[in-house]
């Protein structure tokens, strides 16, 4: 046998460096996680002893669900599937002023499951702040009781508290750099919220759906840039960095956000995120095809691609929503059509929950589908023609919902180029401090400086055109730039 001893060692090097890769990427994908929101508002759903065994069939080991149902919790024991239990907005009250309520609710829904089901975090209310029943005020004394009640039972070092937010909780998510929480909910939410997950050692849980965005700006908002699709990107002028996802976009402008308030050691968990794969006529982008790109895209993403633009070594757990399909919620037909599997347990669309599915994984698009701006449906009554009608308007839909305004708000005054200077603190359109009215400022803003054109008043039915002169409070919305 010949012997070539340099080649042998150069084979050595390349073996070590092949095993350090693959160290690397194994602890990466441990970091880094994928797991589902069990939501059971629907009919003829599985047994919660039938959903155990779907989620280890697809190697889902994290579950949040909404609640804390003794059947659910008991099925999850033993199956090492870590699970996120959830305190309802309608509890927040009495956690908030009684510590014995508090407690006594942690013994029930916790401590007598715990550990053999392994809870592993508790969420005090789910987006309280759209919650009409004004819970807000209870948040934090009641985030801080569910906590004092762990501490009790000793098992506070291995359940973390935390409470959901939405994304209508910015006042800014554009662009990213600029991210910032509303001014109301700074000093009475925020800094105590942030510090009290600063002194547990919890995180941020976030609802993010770059899907509203889209829906409200689908005739500028790249769709491969909402799908994790090859794309050019988006520079963010504040910092320079360049975003290939709205998704990165979304939770960098949270990161943002924390770090204004000097709460850069604050992680995140990405507690719902998800895409209608049917919706109504007026739903731009729910389909099929873009919710499984949109679910499949964003494994490989969590699994593969490390932390956002911001925050690189920030591994990112993410919750999809959701588990099935929900005949009964309420809404538009989106609303029902959030599942990956149908109550048959069978897939809506085929994607892959683990870094070894992700082997054999390829986003399929259709011919038509790609890099193109789809025009959003007119709605609210469409475009006023200024030649039958003189100076026209264009204010925000208040029906069209917080999630919707918000977010073509957002792009009005970023990238849309809206003068929104009026609507800051202190300017003179700020009063009345509503998103309605700053929306409706910003909005006409934007369709007065595209010259009034048609479909320059529209924002996914965010807003419509008017032919008398709106006032809000004593601002009067220009009617020219």
């Amino acid at each position: 046998m010949l012997c070539f001893p340099k080649n042998q060692s150069m084979d050595r090097h390349l073996l070590t460096l092949s095993l350090l890769l693959l160290s690397v990427l194994s602890s990466h994908a441990d970091a880094a996680s994928v797991g589902v929101n069990y939501g059971r508002i629907a009919d003829n759903l599985p047994s919660a002893y039938r959903v155990v065994q779907l989620l280890k069939s697809q190697g889902l080991e994290r579950v949040k669900v909404f609640d804390s149902d003794p059947a659910v919790l008991r099925a999850l024991a033993g199956s090492n599937i870590k699970a996120t239990v959830d305190v309802p907005n309608e509890l927040l009250s009495s956690v908030a002023k009684s510590q014995s309520f508090a407690t006594n609710w942690v013994q029930r829904n916790v401590v007598a499951y715990h550990p053999n089901t392994q809870i592993e975090a508790i969420a005090v209310g789910n987006e309280v702040f759209v919650d009409t029943h004004n819970t807000t005020k209870f948040l934090i004394p009641a985030m801080k009781n569910i906590h004092t009640a762990l501490i009790h039972f000793d098992i506070h070092s291995a359940i973390k508290v935390s409470s959901p937010i939405a994304l209508s909780a910015l006042q800014n998510s554009y662009p990213a750099s600029a991210g910032s929480f509303r001014p109301e909910l700074v000093e009475t939410v925020f800094k105590p919220m942030l510090e009290f997950l600063r002194q547990t050692g919890s995180y941020l849980m976030v609802n993010a759906y770059p899907y509203f965005a889209y829906e409200s700006n689908a005739d500028v908002i790249s769709l491969d840039y909402a799908l994790f699709r090859e794309n050019p990107g988006v520079v963010d002028a504040g910092n320079g960095l360049r975003y290939l996802s709205l998704f990165d976009a979304q939770i960098d402008a949270v990161f943002a956000a924390m770090s204004a308030l000097k709460y850069d050691d604050i992680n995140m968990v990405v507690s719902e995120t998800g895409w209608p794969s049917k919706g109504d006529e007026n739903e731009v982008g729910a389909s099929l095809e873009n919710a499984a790109a949109y679910n499949g895209n964003l494994v490989r993403r969590i699994l593969t691609g490390g932390g956002t633009p911001l925050r690189p070594k920030a591994d990112l757990t993410v919750y999809l929503f959701a588990l099935f399909n929900e005949d009964r919620k309420n809404g538009p037909t989106s609303e029902r059509n959030y599942g990956l599997f149908f109550p048959n347990e069978r897939k809506v669309y085929d994607i892959p929950f683990t870094v070894e599915g992700l082997k054999n994984y390829h986003d399929h698009r259709s011919p038509v589908a790609g890099n193109q701006h789809v025009t959003a449906p007119v709605i609210g009554g469409g475009d006023v023609s200024k030649s039958l009608t003189g100076n026209t308007w264009c204010v925000a839909n208040g029906e069209a919902g917080k999630e919707k305004l918000q977010a073509a708000l957002d792009y009005a005054c970023g990238e849309g180029g809206a003068d929104c200077h009026q609507i800051q603190p202190g300017s003179a359109c700020y009063d009345p401090n509503t998103l309605e009215a700053h929306a409706s400022y910003a909005f006409n803003s934007y369709y007065q400086k595209k010259a009034r054109g048609v479909g320059t008043c529209n924002f996914g039915g965010a807003a419509y055109v008017v032919s008398q002169l709106p006032k809000y409070g004593k601002c009067e919305l220009p009617t020219g730039y």
